[in-house]
């Protein structure tokens, strides 16, 4: 062997050993596994630990989370960076996520009527009332994480995702934890965070599952025995309190679950390779609102042991994960629905509404789910979403569980300066005769005893079959000028004239609607009318004079129309309402009764023009046809409220049934600044025209004769709008107060 070949073997061999060194070095890199903990709003600083690994380019090998932490660490799993997440959360309504608000378009015209009336609803079965189970069904969460982890959905071993991935949730009926690591992802997630009070138990596999800090929130021995070397841990738990911060019976409670979580750290800190534990002592479960100062807590923590973090084996260029961004649209092609017995599959689709093959935005898709969730009919709807051949069309399966409940005691409390205090019982059954109907009564107690009947068989866009029953009473200062017009009493010389009005009204009606906004009604409506008054005596008899004392038949027609995002508070939309009555035959004690109708309408446009500033226009307007000696019916303007009863129409500046005519036109000019979240700053402008024949005459175009202006402030709370409005005529140059809280029913 000469020399030139002696060379050629040494540098082979010597390539040899350089590769096989490489190949070793491989072999031993440590495998770094991350652990997240739960923490509810303090998880947030998981996102903060996230944008620094990222900035470091430190290679995760394994995550596992429980409740937020697993919510955080499923997304970051999936290919979402820190700074992706931190811009998702940014833009989060946790208010939203937490009670499980539906947008108002989500409901019918007749679920918006009921859910804004009351205050606490209670399920009310077999005569008892039970306390709901938790705040939300985690709809909205669920819909969030679908939407973002919708481009990995067809991975169901999360050991395939971007990064491996498991989380831990708790079996309530055994109290053991579960680990989570097969199957749909965004459930698993939504039951290992299924905060006990907060959200319901979410069921897997026949397992009933809650959030799995209440049995192990730090899983960091699940995690090595992945085969991890090295463990990054955040922690975000809550220490123990000391007896100047046990304060509340809650603060007790708390104090007792973080026990056993505190003693569970005191062993598992020492298992943690790089420990992390972000300031957040000053945050609780719930600081979401604070968001930002929590996730920037995350980097400083980080921040602390960075040295540490930079020491860990680096993502090489070609390992690099391509970050996923969330699809903005998709089309479904099949839809499957699972879990009925009550409800048809018709009935479900004509909810979702969802157009076989036709591509919509994601939005649109939300819209049909919370369609059928505003039904409140199902206590637990889940789904999954298959993409097909076709990129970007999926095959759709719901899993519904129809409530066992259908009766519901529901509550509320007002006041106002017409009706003054009032307590509200509903009770409310579903499924009464029908599996789409539903029975709801109001008794209303205080100052001015009411109540309200409704009875609704629902056929959504066929003709659906309803019938009301009302009583409705109160006590008034009306001007002499709209009951004495020609009565017995017309030289008295008296101003003002102390009513009690009382009016039990009953209606049939078919209702169909065109979309979830538009409807059309019709039907015949029987009225019964009593004015009496304390002021003035029956010259004979000496008792309360009546005024009125009538009965009333007559056909209606009502046609409304309504996309404002809030009714008391509308930020955009339009509203328009309009209805006739034309009374055919009726009884009266004072006049012989002639046929005459009644029409009026009503439409509103609502803009914003930026988060917290948000304008109202609004017109209004009504007049009679046919006989005018019948005059208790006609319109009375002033005051300020919602649901006024007959033909009594708000009207800042002046007092409730103020104003009298036949006729009137009104116009309406809200400036509404949300100065802080649900607080809200009011200034407003009405002016209107009122007289007997108005438009006969000519006078609706002309300036208008009266005009009032207030500047309010309102709160919004879960009772309803708690507002104070001053208002001033110029007419007048007089002013007055407005007070209300709670929804007006």
């Amino acid at each position: 062997m000469n020399l030139k070949h002696i060379v050629l073997v040494l540098l082979l061999l010597v390539s040899v050993s350089a590769k096989a060194q490489d190949n070793n070095i491989e072999k031993t890199e440590p495998k770094v596994g991350l652990v997240l903990s739960g923490g509810g709003a303090k998880g947030l600083a998981h996102i903060g630990v996230l944008k620094v690994i990222d900035s470091l380019g430190v290679k995760i090998d394994y995550i596992a989370g429980t409740s937020m932490g697993a919510v955080i660490g499923s997304l970051y799993a999936s290919g979402y960076s820190g700074n992706q997440l931190d811009s998702i959360f940014k833009s989060v309504d946790f208010d939203n996520i937490l009670n499980d608000n539906l947008p108002r378009k989500a409901k019918t015209l007749h679920e918006r009527n009921n859910a804004e009336r009351y205050a606490i609803k209670l399920p009310f079965n077999e005569f008892k009332i039970n306390l709901p189970s938790a705040l939300s069904k985690g709809h909205n969460t669920y819909n969030l994480l679908s939407q973002l982890m919708l481009p990995l959905c067809e991975t169901k071993d999360f050991k395939a995702l971007p990064i491996p991935f498991f989380c831990i949730a708790t079996d309530v009926e055994k109290g053991t934890p579960v680990v989570l690591e097969k199957g749909d992802l965004p459930l698993s997630v939504l039951a290992s965070s299924a905060l006990p009070s907060v959200f319901k138990p979410v069921f897997i596999n026949n397992k009933m599952l809650i959030d799995g800090g209440v049995v192990n929130n730090y899983p960091i021995d699940e995690l090595k025995a992945k085969g991890m070397d090295v463990i990054i841990g955040v922690d975000v738990q809550d220490g123990l309190m000391n007896r100047d911060e046990l304060t509340s019976g809650l603060d007790v409670l708390l104090q007792i679950n973080n026990y056993r979580t505190v003693n569970d750290m005191k062993l598992k800190v020492g298992k943690t390779d790089i420990y992390i534990k972000p300031a957040i002592k000053d945050y609780t479960v719930m600081s979401f609102d604070e968001g930002r100062s929590i996730i920037n807590s995350g980097v400083m923590a980080s921040n602390n042991v960075i040295k540490a973090l930079n020491g860990l084996p680096k993502l090489k260029e070609e390992n690099r994960r391509i970050k996923i961004n969330p699809l903005d649209s998709l089309a479904i092609k099949n839809v499957k629905i699972e879990g009925l017995t009550k409800y048809t599959r018709s009935y479900v689709t004509g909810k979702l509404k969802f157009k076989s093959n036709q591509k919509m935005s994601y939005t649109e898709f939300v819209s049909g789910l919370n369609n059928l969730e505003a039904t409140n009919n199902f206590d637990a709807f889940d789904y999954n979403l298959q993409e097909t051949e076709s990129k970007g069309v999926y095959n759709f399966t719901a899993r519904l569980k129809e409530s066992k409940i259908n009766t519901y005691l529901k509550l509320g409390v007002h006041f106002d300066d017409l009706y003054k205090s009032a307590a509200l019982i509903n009770l409310t059954k579903k499924r009464l005769l029908f599996n789409n109907d539903v029975a709801s009564f109001d008794f209303i107690l205080g100052d001015n005893v009411r109540y309200n009947f409704d009875y609704l068989i629902d056929k959504g866009f066929y003709w659906s079959v309803g019938l009301k029953s009302r009583y409705n009473q109160f006590k008034k200062d009306v001007s002499a000028d709209l009951l004495l017009d020609g009565g017995p009493f017309l030289s008295s010389g008296i101003n003002k004239i102390n009513v009690k009005l009382k009016d039990f009204t009953n209606q049939f009606y078919l209702q169909t609607l065109f979309r979830r906004d538009f409807a059309l009604a019709l039907g015949a409506e029987h009225k019964h009318l009593d004015i009496t008054s304390e002021t003035l005596t029956d010259e004979v008899t000496e008792e309360d004079f009546d005024f009125e004392r009538s009965n009333l038949f007559s056909v209606f027609g009502n046609l409304k129309y309504d996309t404002y995002d809030n009714k008391y508070f509308p930020e955009k939309g339009v509203f328009f309402n309009s209805d006739i009555h034309w009374y055919l035959l009726g009884t009266s004690i004072f006049q012989e009764f002639k046929s005459f109708a009644i029409a009026q309408a009503e439409a509103g446009y609502a803009f914003s023009v930026s988060n917290s500033l948000s304008f109202n226009v609004q017109a209004q307007s009504g007049f009679r046809i046919g006989d005018s000696s019948f005059n208790t019916l006609n319109f009375g303007l002033g005051g300020y409220g919602n649901n006024l009863i007959n033909n009594f129409i708000p009207f800042l500046g002046y007092d409730f049934v103020a104003l009298g005519g036949n006729s009137f036109i009104k116009s309406k000019f809200t400036v509404d600044l949300e100065l802080l979240k649900k607080q809200h700053l009011t200034i407003e402008g009405n002016w209107a025209n009122v007289e007997d024949n108005l438009f006969e005459t000519g006078k609706w175009l002309s300036l208008p004769t009266y005009s009032g202006y207030a500047l309010g402030y309102a709160l919004d709370t879960f009772l309803g709008p708690v507002q104070a409005k001053y208002s001033y005529t110029p007419e007048l140059g007089e002013s007055i107060w407005y007070f209300s809280i709670g929804f007006w029913f």
